[in-house]
């Protein structure tokens, strides 16, 4: 091999671009099936919107007048390809209720940062914690150590977050006073709405500890931590417990194919082969429970943010549907689709990576 075919090989991307547009075409389908149901469900549901903005008061005129000026009275068809243009350019309008005269947009930037940090410090649990013990779980099969973990993982399976939730909140909080019930800060500290680079002034990201760590307050990311850490637990038990169970089956899977038994024969040790030949592909289908288990998390954050009295996404549809804020519920339940539509897509990407046969 030249010095050009090397350089070639170096420089070449490890997923094709061809491959990524193929599966991002592939989200418009899914995104328009979602925004196709949304729209049913919301037309089909009980409630007048013009209620729900004018009030029970309301006179029929007024109600009239605000029926018009939505769209209700234009044909389905018409209202549906609206829905469909203004969902394509992310436009819903503005709250009807739980944060009137405010744009849905707006309401969406301001808690989405707050539901995506609970996720990810739930979902890093889950692989941190989840993947050791699974390969640890394998490799020791049927010792002690293995029916702990694989007891641990059913029982964290088992139990649902509106359970655990206030369980922990009631040994932690209120019996042993060491971690607060909700919120994501401390009462007494506050945090400017910008930060500074290199003498320019920009916005927070809206996640309050990946915020304290930009403008360098350490009270201030302490306290956050404090007060996340209860909701990243009950929201990463079901994550760890269920990728713990999936590696432990994948590992024992790929332990037993004859390549590991073929690089044990040659000499190579244990621990090398275990994490060179079958970490790698014990992996594949950890990815796609990885995946799965992302958009569980971001429905379980609806649960775990009622709970924690915390104000983020999940908390936020679930008041959204109760004062039949249309708008609002369209647009969180599309950006949950988004979200997890480009979960899928990473890990389409990753099993690339970790197998390229998976290209053809």
């Amino acid at each position: 091999m030249n010095w050009t075919q090397s350089l070639f090989r170096l420089v070449e991307p490890v997923v094709p671009p061809r491959f990524v547009i193929k599966r991002l075409l592939l989200l418009i389908p899914v995104l328009f099936g979602v925004a196709s149901v949304v729209f049913a469900i919301l037309h089909l549901a009980p409630g007048d919107p013009a209620i729900v903005i004018a009030g029970q008061r309301a006179s029929a005129e007024q109600l009239e007048q605000i029926r018009v000026e939505l769209g209700l009275r234009r044909p389905l068809w018409e209202q549906y390809l609206s829905f469909l243009w203004d969902a394509a350019r992310f436009d819903f309008g503005q709250s009807y209720s739980i944060s009137r005269g405010n744009s849905v947009r707006s309401v969406i930037s301001d808690r989405l940062p707050i539901t995506l940090e609970l996720a990810i410090y739930g979902q890093a649990a889950g692989i941190l914690l989840g993947l050791p013990l699974g390969i640890i779980s394998a490799v020791k099969q049927d010792s002690l150590t293995d029916h702990v973990t694989r007891i641990g993982a059913l029982t964290g399976i088992s139990v649902p977050i509106f359970w655990s939730g206030p369980l922990l909140i009631l040994l932690f909080s209120t019996y042993l006073d060491v971690f607060p019930t909700s919120g994501r800060i401390k009462s007494t500290l506050f945090l400017p709405d910008t930060w500074t680079l290199l003498g320019r002034e920009l916005p927070l990201t809206g996640m309050i500890t990946v915020d304290t760590i930009l403008l360098g307050n350490t009270e201030a990311f302490l306290s956050a931590a404090h007060h996340l850490f209860l909701p990243a637990v009950v929201i990463g038990v079901y994550s760890t417990a269920l990728i713990s169970r999936m590696m432990r089956s994948s590992m024992l899977e790929v332990i037993r194919q004859d390549y590991i038994r073929t690089a044990r024969a040659k000499g190579q040790g244990a621990k090398i082969t275990l994490m060179k030949h079958g970490f790698r592909n014990a992996l594949i289908p950890v990815v796609t429970v990885i995946g799965i288990q992302f958009g569980t998390l971001l429905g379980g954050a609806v649960l775990t943010e009622t709970v924690f009295g915390i104000n983020g996404m999940g908390l936020t549809i679930v008041d959204a549907i109760s004062a039949s804020d249309y708008p609002v519920v369209q647009g969180t339940v599309l950006t949950f689709a988004l979200l997890f539509t480009l979960v899928n897509l990473f890990v389409d990407i990753t099993y690339s990576y970790l197998d390229p046969r998976i290209q053809q």
